[in-house]
């Protein structure tokens, strides 16, 4: 993977932004240049007690220079400032944009630490390239030349032994200090996306690693971590004194030799005495351009780990994508399922094999079985989050990879086993699913789910905040509050997978009424392994590793001396 390339890509359409920060930091260094050339001038010809008219363009240059060197060097921070925050803003909606039609299939082997590493820590490590990689070199070089073409006006040796000197800080040392750098840079990218996932599998898993005695083993691995880093930073800082340095160096070098070259061609009369100051100071100033190419050469191969490591994501490809053609969706369509096989990557066993099931519009499905017979890959499927190895799945007249996913997405509704609500209010959670309902609309989702009268019983009715996932609600109450976002939806297709997982007896039981008044009219699929409410079923499918084992309705499939009525039987404890 070519990343600095890409890099460059990216940066295109910044092109003009980045060439004004580096013309504004051009005028800064040359007004710098400006200061100590006219100041050399002024003290050395003021030394030989002149008339005041022959220094007044000396002191107003001094003055100019001086005024404008902190205008230019404030606008070009303002304008690099500027390109560093939208160059930003383009990479993280950039990489949002790649990795939600990736999720979940393409998104399972990582985690949500290392995603978040990648969307944070390492997109933002890409904001010092434009500056420090770009811009930096574009003024060295423009730096270097128009010095040394100043220094030709009074001998081309003056320039030479300039372009040398110069050279050597803007060639020589920060390929030194890159050369230096670079193992420390890679190491640290990666450590810091360690030490992120650490910090934050540590907090989310915070009440397992104290309940099982782990606390203090996660403290100490973060401590490790975080030593890492902090040996690893307290080392880069070592070598960008050691750039620091040699800059210095290669600039106190450079001086005396403009000072060993221009002294003999003061003593024969080629050059005066105050040129000889100006001369050195001019010089020296120069290579004001040079003294960031070092730190730009030593965090380079940090920038470019954490550019790879962001580009893995980008490169990859969806495991289903929208057709270039789409066709419309209908309102209500019926389903079918036509042998359906279904492999999870790296995975051996099938998911699904040869699965066959139609569901008409309106109808109501439960399919049931024991847990990995592969209940959950079906919602998945339908969802197209995958598409099946094998065989196909139709809503209406198409199969389901003819239509747009969002408008797949769109008329079906899905209440999975986990409940995702985000850190905000009720209502911010709600509107997730109608941004535009209103508080009437609220309140009547809210009303059918049986949460209206517990939302307006919270400290701040609607705009209670809920804490992260949810925690400041109870189990029912999340899964109530999932149910209303469903019911404000009102999607013509329900997939509902285990409803009433980690809920007692009782909320079990209301929560499944209000499942079935919300079914009513719908097309629905309810997947759960447990059997209650299924006389309420048009159909049961029974799955076992994968397959259809039994099918009927609830009093046909007790009659038989099969799975479903093995499981019905060991709930109920009526097993002799």
């Amino acid at each position: 993977m070519k990343v600095l390339p890409r890099l460059l890509r990216l940066l295109r359409p910044f092109a003009g932004q980045v060439a004004v920060a580096a013309l504004l930091g051009v005028a800064t260094v040359v007004c710098g240049i400006g200061l100590m050339g006219t100041a050399a001038f002024l003290i050395a010809t003021a030394a030989l007690q002149p008339s005041i008219a022959d220094l007044q363009v000396a002191i107003v240059g001094v003055r100019f220079f001086g005024l404008f060197r902190g205008v230019f060097r404030y606008l070009e921070r303002l304008a690099s400032h500027r390109l560093t925050l939208r160059l930003l803003t383009r990479l993280r909606v950039w990489f949002f944009e790649a990795l939600e039609p990736l999720a979940p299939a393409r998104t399972l082997e990582l985690k949500s630490a290392d995603l978040l590493t990648r969307a944070v820590a390492d997109v933002e490590s890409l904001q010092e390239f434009c500056i420090r990689v770009l811009a930096a070199p574009l003024v060295a070089v423009t730096v270097a030349a128009g010095t040394a073409l100043f220094l030709s006006a009074f001998d081309p040796r003056l320039a030479a032994s300039f372009a040398a000197a110069f050279a050597a800080g803007a060639i020589a040392v920060p390929l030194v200090v890159g050369h230096l750098g670079r193992p420390l840079g890679l190491r640290l990218a990666t450590t810091r996306a360690d030490l992120g996932a650490a910090i934050v599998d540590g907090v989310q898993g915070m009440a397992d690693l104290l309940a099982f005695g782990r606390g203090q083993a996660q403290r100490r691995r973060i401590e490790a971590l975080s030593a890492i880093v902090s040996a690893d930073r307290e080392r880069a800082a070592r070598i960008e004194a050691f750039g620091s340095a040699a800059i210095t160096f290669v600039t106190h070098a450079a001086v005396w030799g403009l000072l060993v070259l221009a002294i003999p061609m003061v003593r024969e009369g080629a050059i005066d005495g105050v040129s000889l100051a100006v001369i050195c100071l001019v010089g020296m100033a120069a290579f004001e351009a040079v003294q960031p190419l070092p730190a730009a050469a030593q965090y380079l191969e940090e920038q470019v780990a954490a550019a790879r490591r962001v580009f893995t994501i980008l490169d990859a490809r969806p495991a289903v994508r929208d057709p270039k053609e789409p066709v419309s969706l209908l309102a209500a369509p019926g389903l079918e399922v036509n042998a359906v096989d279904f492999i999870y990557p790296k995975v051996l066993a099938p998911a699904l094999s040869g699965l066959n099931l139609e569901l008409p519009a309106g109808r109501r499905l439960a399919v049931v079985g024991p847990s990995g017979a592969g209940k959950s890959t079906l919602a998945y499927l339908l969802l197209r989050f995958w598409d099946p190895s094998a065989g196909t799945i139709r809503l209406a007249e198409h199969t389901l990879p003819d239509y747009r996913l969002e408008d797949l997405r769109r008329i079906i509704g899905v209440l999975s086993q986990r409940t995702d609500l985000f850190t905000g209010t009720v209502r911010e959670n709600l509107l997730l699913a109608h941004p535009e309902a209103n508080q009437g609309e609220l309140d009547a989702a809210a009303r059918k789910a049986e949460l209206l009268t517990t939302i307006r019983g919270l400290p701040e009715g609607w705009d209670t905040w809920i804490g992260e996932q949810g925690l400041q609600l109870s189990g029912g109450q999340r899964r109530r509050l999932a149910i209303a976002r469903l019911l404000l939806r009102d999607p013509p297709i329900l997939v509902l997978d285990e409803p009433a997982a980690g809920l007692d007896a009782i909320t079990e039981r209301r929560l499944l009424r209000t499942l079935h008044e919300l079914m009513e009219g719908r097309t629905t699929i309810l997947i759960t392994h447990r059997l209650v409410g299924m006389e309420d079923m048009d159909e049961i499918l029974v799955l076992d590793q994968g397959r259809v084992v039994e099918r009927g309705t609830h009093e046909s499939l007790l009659a038989r001396e099969g799975l479903y009525r093995q499981q019905y039987e060991a709930q109920y404890q009526v097993l002799s």
